[in-house]
């Protein structure tokens, strides 16, 4: 799978926790996993998530034998394992199957508008927003739902959003053997609007640009069709 460039000369640079603060940065195009992240089973990650997050709650001070409370601590640690951070788990990868290019459409194909939530991985609050795709064949194509399941699998996860814009490049780049490929994603993150400044009104933009996707012509044609 293709490198960042930059990740080597991002890697050799330390930062604290209080350096880092509410900087919107990312240390590698990989997600920062353990050695040992999948030892656990699934129910035993349940059973401790839902252990500390009982934790948490009481130093906070709530009442965990209210009938509304004191089921929070397995309800959270289900989502996190089976839903919001499915994504870490690599049998969740979804199975693509490839087909011929039988039409020999040698144009961009683009999906646009795929809705995503996310967690950033700073504060454990949404990123939700869209991701727009676009790719040419090099002889073979990828079914229309196999592109919004590479983007859920990769949102599911604590992210960054400029790493998750180049998995979901790279993801597809290797898949479909082309460098004909581009990734937009337009978010808001809660880290920004419902906590820290509280701006309500400002969205992130990324965006990779890949092989033909480089010359600005392609780029201005798919920004038309996305504004559509």
């Amino acid at each position: 799978m293709t490198k960042n460039p930059n990740t080597k000369n991002l890697n050799l640079v330390q930062f604290s926790s209080d350096e880092i603060g509410d900087n919107h940065m990312f240390t590698s195009v990989e997600t920062p996993l353990k050695k040992d992240a999948f030892l656990m089973s699934d129910e035993e990650k349940k059973q401790k998530i839902s252990f500390h997050f009982r934790e948490i709650m009481e130093v906070l001070g709530l009442d965990l034998t209210d009938d509304s409370l004191k089921g929070t601590p397995d309800r959270v640690a289900k989502m996190y394992v089976e839903e919001i951070f499915s994504g870490l788990k690599p049998d969740n990868k979804p199975k693509v199957a490839l087909f011929e290019n039988k039409y020999q459409y040698n144009q961009m194909l683009v999906e646009k508008d795929i809705t995503f939530y996310s967690n950033c991985e700073h504060h454990f609050v949404p990123i939700y927003g869209k991701v727009h795709v676009a790719y040419i064949s090099n002889g073979t194509v990828i079914g229309l739902s196999k592109i919004n399941r590479i983007v859920q699998y990769f949102a599911k996860r604590p992210q960054v959003q400029e790493r998750l814009t180049m998995q979901i490049a790279n993801e597809l780049k290797f898949i479909l053997g082309t460098e004909d490929i581009a990734v937009i994603i337009d978010a808001k993150h809660l880290c920004v609007s419902s906590r820290g400044i509280q701006d309500d009104t400002s969205a992130t933009v990324t965006n990779y640009f890949g092989g033909a996707f480089e010359e600005p012509h392609k780029v201005e044609t798919l920004l038309k069709f996305i504004k559509k």
